[in-house]
């Protein structure tokens, strides 16, 4: 297999991987996921991106497409680090044409330098790769105003089985003419095509941004005061927030004045022009004041931003690990979402706490946890199981912006109608007749459930 993949790519380019190989995992190792690779390539454009998945099509070799390795996913396999070009950057047209492997940090530079804006920021900007970010349908903190990165997607450059590199969408601004393709693979997590380049849209960028923290007394008064915001057709940037429980971990972080008592917070973006985000920020002070413990508006913006970036790492770090689930409620319910989580989690004697995006009610629900305590660990995988099945019955989603992957295949069909779980495995089959992409993973049904063999097949090696 290396031999051959030499061939095609250089040998340079193609690298054996040995058990402690950072391409055996991705972020999904906390969670004790870890594969294993015959073999790694990274080719160095979309042809020969072709070549590698035509040659593993015809051997029947499974592949796993590659970013940054920052998501939970799972796989390793054909890295696209190497496609780092800028084909297009267009800032009169608004529009630019990067490559899969450019990351989401040089993408919202070029822009920025451009005097335009690309809203989508699903983290680690510096690592994450915009071509896992559309396979993924990264979402983020400013999708509640600017929507996941999907939105941002006018077409895709990508490579089908069995190793042809087609061309979905474009750039025409409208463009009804058949099924829209693109938005396929836009979250299919590899399992579908591989990704090689993405033409984005962009918008003109933002003169200004104001961001407060609100700090309420309960889940109930922050709860409320998100939907008072919506209400009152207050279109914020974005709405996170920190439940008593995180904020109690976070707060001595807090770049700004947090006031004592506050069992929940809310950090609001609004933007625009001058005027347009100043008049947005006085009429949430009007809205929210009288409930409000305190308003607070740091003067160092991106020093709050970082403080919120940072909550996964502070909450890591209280007792050693975390386990936490990416799931949304519709906002409406969000306070009994919350609050039944809450009792979940006690009742099995864990830990817990809650943060997210609140705005479009996007939760990550958190136990603390002890790595060494096996007992614990098991305990927080059925809670788990208990909180997705709480989804299903509130009408949310079990994965609001980081996919299914290996973690979550099979719980879909929870959630979908039949008929749409059997719609969902044959366009797997269409795309993947041999299953061999990213095998596995983004199952809408368990795999003793009665999935297709070409998409329950365990993978007999990588490349």
């Amino acid at each position: 297999m290396l031999g051959e993949l030499a061939k095609l790519i250089g040998a340079e380019h193609v690298l054996a991987a040995p058990a402690q190989s950072p391409y055996n995992s991705d972020a999904s190792n906390r969670r004790g996921l870890r594969g294993h690779a015959d073999a790694v390539a990274l080719p160095g454009s979309a042809q020969e991106v072709a070549e590698v998945v035509r040659w593993c099509y015809a051997h029947d070799v499974p592949l796993v497409p590659r970013g940054g390795g920052t998501g939970l996913m799972g796989g390793v396999v054909l890295s696209l680090e190497r496609l780092r070009a800028v084909r297009e950057l267009e800032p009169a047209l608004w529009r630019m044409l990067p490559e899969a492997g450019v990351s989401t940090h040089d993408v919202q530079r070029l822009a920025r330098e451009s005097g335009l804006f690309f809203g989508p920021d699903p983290g680690a900007s510096e690592q994450s790769q915009i071509g896992g970010n559309v396979a993924t349908n990264a979402g983020g903190a400013h999708a509640l105003k600017y929507g996941a990165t999907g939105a941002w997607v006018a077409g895709l450059e990508a490579v089908l089985a069995p190793g042809e590199l087609v061309q979905l969408g474009g750039w025409a601004r409208k463009d009804v003419a058949g099924y829209d393709l693109k938005d396929l693979l836009i979250g299919s997590e590899g399992t579908l095509g591989v990704i090689t380049a993405v033409r984005l849209r962009l918008l003109p960028a933002r003169e200004a941004q104001i961001a407060q923290v609100v700090f309420v007394r309960t889940r109930a008064q922050g709860c409320a005061a998100m939907l008072s915001v919506l209400a009152a057709g207050i279109e914020a940037a974005a709405m996170d927030f920190a439940d008593g429980a995180a904020l109690a971990h976070v707060a001595g972080g807090y770049p700004g004045e947090a006031p004592h008592g506050a069992g929940f917070a809310l950090l609001i973006e609004v933007d625009g022009t001058h005027e347009q985000a100043r008049a947005q920020a006085d009429e949430l002070r009007e809205l929210l004041g009288d409930g409000a413990l305190a308003i607070d508006r740091p003067r160092d913006a991106a020093a709050l931003w970082r403080w919120r970036d940072g909550f996964n790492g502070v909450l890591s770090g209280v007792r050693g690990a975390k386990v936490s689930e990416d799931v949304s409620f519709p906002v409406e319910r969000l306070q009994e979402g919350l609050e039944r989580f809450e009792e979940l989690a006690a009742r099995r004697g864990l830990s817990s706490c809650a943060f997210g995006h609140g705005g479009d009610g996007n939760v990550h629900a958190t136990v603390l946890v002890d790595p060494a305590d096996d007992a614990e660990l098991d305990r927080a995988r059925a809670l788990g199981e208990e909180l997705f099945a709480l989804v299903g019955e509130l009408g949310g989603s079990i994965a609001a912006e980081h996919g299914v992957g290996w973690l979550k295949r099979g719980l879909l069909a929870s959630q979908w109608d039949a008929r749409a779980v059997a719609l969902h495995e044959q366009i797997k089959r269409a795309f993947d007749p041999k299953g061999l992409l990213n095998p596995g993973k983004k199952l809408a049904r368990p795999p003793h459930a009665g999935v297709a063999d070409d998409e329950r097949r365990p993978a007999r090696g990588s490349s």
